[in-house]
């Protein structure tokens, strides 16, 4: 099984943190990398080749990682001389990738099984299953519903759920052929694009932990919890 790990970023949602280190190697309790986390688990669950996708401070990330014979497995580079966008990079490597793959963010804490993520994709019509993760944000307001000029109801500072995208997907080649290599792609055009053409990508149902090392206070809470938790994430890497 292939993944390849978007690991590209400036992470500047973690300045001053991120200003010398690349995002993907940001630490994680006392003895691991985020990105030293994702990789123990790609291998645990039998993943053998990974691509990643570097780009600022990308050498860094080449110097850490080396070929990944330390996690039993191949790992080559893409280098990304300019921003491409989230989906732009695997244009570029779109020859030297097999015909299912994972795709991924290299700064989230997860306990999803990757390899269920690949197995689901290659069993289903859809070309792009997602990973949906529920969230709830609270709107810093009381909400006015009006009808007719007339306020009808009122919450104040009332919390939404929404699931958002948790940096996870199953991708067949044949979903990117449409577009050309070199041109930035972003996952949300790509979407877009796949519900436009009648072909909408399939929810990947999970209700496990994960967290977005990238905004603060997921940083602050995985570090508060990775002790804990160690057992569950990296179980069988």
């Amino acid at each position: 099984m292939h993944a390849v790990i978007l690991a590209g970023g400036k992470g500047v949602r973690l300045r001053p943190y991120t200003t010398a280190l690349p995002k993907p190697l940001v630490p994680i309790g006392d003895e691991h990398a985020i990105l030293e986390i994702v990789l123990r688990q790609l291998s645990g669950v039998g993943f053998t080749h990974c691509t990643l996708a570097i780009g600022h401070l990308g050498e860094i990330i080449r110097a850490y990682v080396g070929d990944g014979s330390q996690w039993g497995m191949s790992i080559d580079y893409a280098t990304e001389e300019s921003p491409l966008g989230t989906m732009g990079p695997l244009l570029t490597l779109k020859d030297r990738l097999p015909e299912h793959f994972l795709v991924m963010n290299g700064d989230i804490l997860t306990d999803l099984d990757y390899a269920d993520v690949l197995r689901r994709h290659r069993r289903a019509a859809a070309p792009l299953p997602i990973a949906p993760y529920p969230r709830a944000g609270r709107i810093d307001f009381g909400v006015l519903p009006t009808d007719a000029g007339r306020v009808v109801a009122f919450t104040e500072k009332p919390s939404i759920d929404y699931r958002v995208s948790m940096g996870v997907y199953g991708v067949s080649r044949s979903a990117l052929d449409p577009y050309l290599p070199g041109l930035p792609l972003g996952f949300d055009e790509l979407v877009l694009d796949l519900i436009a053409a009648g072909t909408p990508p399939h929810a990947y149902a999970f209700d496990g932990y994960w967290l977005d090392i990238g905004r603060p206070d997921d940083y602050d809470r995985a570090n508060a919890e990775f002790t804990s938790r160690k057992s569950l994430l990296l179980k069988g890497a």
